[in-house]
């Protein structure tokens, strides 16, 4: 099993608006909640961070699910929507030792 968090570094102050947008496209495209959370930061060195962390049985389920989403027209139509508030991010992939 695999733990995916895409790691989102907000614009200042953009924290709730990036929220809010990350909560509409997954609804506009149809990701079902349940199968990833969404995380703001508490405290920390980089304030106004978003993290989208999902869980997968493999590199092979999470690279089919990314496939899927990324082609999908209303997920393509609303993502600027979300980059637009964000100065950087990146991509942990993490094995889940159980």
């Amino acid at each position: 099993m695999i733990v995916v968090r895409n790691i989102f570094r907000l614009k200042f102050g953009k924290a709730r608006e990036a929220t809010a947008a990350w909560l509409a496209i997954a609804e506009r495209a149809g990701i079902r909640r349940g199968t990833w959370r969404l995380l703001t930061d508490l405290v920390g060195p980089d304030f106004y961070t978003l993290v989208v962390e999902a869980t997968y049985a493999s590199v092979t389920e999470f690279e089919q699910s990314a496939q899927a989403t990324m082609g999908n027209p209303e997920w393509q139509k609303w993502y600027p929507s979300i980059t637009a508030l964000c100065e950087g991010g990146h991509r942990e992939i993490l094995n889940v030792v159980e």
